[in-house]
């Protein structure tokens, strides 16, 4: 009769580690977004990375920028979710373990977004709600993650560390009026620290201006060559306009020139075309996880 019992026993909780095992799972890539179709396949890199990577889960795309989805919609006719649509689609196909997984580059305010988002979905219990709701985090959020950039950064631009009369500019988004603003400053100072004089790093929305950058141009006058580049995971508006654009006399480039800064190179790629990144982003992932 025991030996009846402990074999249903056994049943048992294999069943109930076979139901547990056959759960859906699924992991929510969330981006700010693009409108431009060639500054798109930074994401589209990420995306189809983890695809690679993450053979058992189901993996989506969600853009947090109302104003990017709605374009796409109308000149491409391609519906992006918000995570809010997103995440009940995925509830609603009965996904029960979800990872989200952000590409911002710090909790700033679009995190804050996203950040509400799923503590508001872990609230729900029952057949609308899910079992295992995880949010991960963004590229920079200590100095340790600073460190990990710089040398994601200087892989990037390894041709030109070493050439003293070379500077490269970094254009970030930057977040006024928010804390998490200040991880720049921290992901200077780790630039600084294992390559002083070579990364000048800027925002377009925050501190520090294009001004500050070239208040320290100067300050190193052997610097005569500039590479400017975006801090973002995309080379879209920002990159294109206010960072390189020739007719716009408000972009960096042409504020750098009217500096006597001539001899200027346009590297426009997306930290998510970067293989390093792509790499670090998969890591964040299997962290997360």
């Amino acid at each position: 009769m025991l030996h009846k019992f402990s074999i249903s026993i056994f049943l048992l909780f294999s069943l109930i580690s076979s139901a547990f095992a056959q759960e859906k799972q699924a992991i929510l890539i969330i981006s700010f977004g693009t409108s431009m179709p060639e500054a798109r396949k930074a994401i589209n890199n990420l995306f189809e990375s983890a695809r690679e990577n993450f053979k058992g889960y189901e993996i989506r795309l969600s853009f947090t920028s109302n104003i990017i989805r709605k374009k796409i919609l109308k000149e491409q006719n391609i519906n992006i979710p918000t995570p809010v649509q997103a995440l009940a689609d995925l509830n609603n196909e009965g996904f029960k373990n979800v990872y989200v997984m952000p590409t911002h580059l710090i909790p700033g305010e679009e995190f804050d977004e996203i950040k509400n988002v799923v503590s508001a979905f872990k609230i729900l219990t029952g057949k609308y709600g899910f079992n295992k709701l995880i949010l991960g985090r963004p590229f920079l959020n200590n100095y340790e993650d600073c460190e990990r950039m710089a040398k994601i950064l200087a892989s990037r631009f390894a041709e030109y560390i070493n050439d003293n009369n070379t500077g490269i500019i970094l254009m970030g988004h930057g977040t006024p009026e928010h804390v998490a603003n200040a991880l720049y400053s921290l992901l200077q100072f780790a630039l600084d620290k294992n390559y002083k004089n070579k990364f000048f790093l800027g925002t377009v929305e925050a501190a520090p201006k294009i001004e500050d950058v070239i208040l320290k141009l100067k300050a190193n006058p052997e610097i005569k060559n500039l590479i400017i580049s975006p801090l973002m995971i995309v080379a879209g508006d920002h990159a294109n306009n206010d960072l390189a654009g020739e007719d716009d006399p408000e972009s960096w480039l042409n504020i750098l020139k009217s500096n006597g800064y001539e001899n200027i190179t346009k590297y426009l790629k997306g930290l998510g075309e970067d293989e390093n990144f792509t790499k670090d982003f998969i890591k964040r992932i299997n962290e997360m996880l």
